[in-house]
């Protein structure tokens, strides 16, 4: 876990500060969290300072945080089952077609490392809607990560509930 990211768990009820860090969100008002996010380097371009930017932004818009909601797969299935968890004997009927969350989900994956930003940000706001929280140290290692191994993790949580955990090259 990043130190930006223990720093906000601990000011999570901080209304100016969240206000402030919700501003990285819009390319045009990003400047305003530059007093906050420079105090964890993450001020610039690099994908490493867009990452705390980008998991800054996220946990200001929504600041419930939990060790143990996943990854965003866990939280699109939740999504989708409307906080049911999987049973373990529940099979999944082939001749479903996707539903709304996992054409979401599916359009998340073909995402590009550019891409997942906004795409993650209406996850993580119809996360807020239903109350369910984000794992967002997991959240900042997948997108510091994003790639093939993370990708297949997040397509198995959804799809593969329960399965064993994928083997990724």
């Amino acid at each position: 876990m990043s130190a930006l990211l223990e720093y906000l768990i601990k000011r999570k009820d901080d209304r100016s500060l969240m206000a402030m860090l919700r501003c990285v969100l819009v390319e045009s008002k990003r400047p305003r969290a530059w007093p906050i996010l420079g105090q964890f380097g993450a001020i610039g371009n690099t994908h490493d300072a867009y990452t705390l930017q980008f998991i800054g932004g996220l946990f200001a818009t929504h600041p419930e945080y939990s060790d143990s909601a996943g990854n965003i797969g866990n939280t699109c299935l939740l999504l989708c089952r409307h906080g049911k968890k999987p049973d373990e004997g529940e099979k999944p009927d082939k001749d479903e077609k996707p539903g709304p969350m996992a054409k979401r989900l599916q359009w998340l994956l073909a995402s590009e490392r550019e891409e997942i930003g906004e795409r993650v940000l209406r996850i993580v706001q119809m996360a807020k809607s239903k109350g369910y929280p984000i794992n967002y140290a997991q959240l900042e290692k997948d997108f510091k990560y994003w790639g093939d191994g993370v990708k297949t993790e997040w397509a198995a949580a959804f799809w593969a509930p329960g399965a064993p955990k994928p083997e990724v090259d």
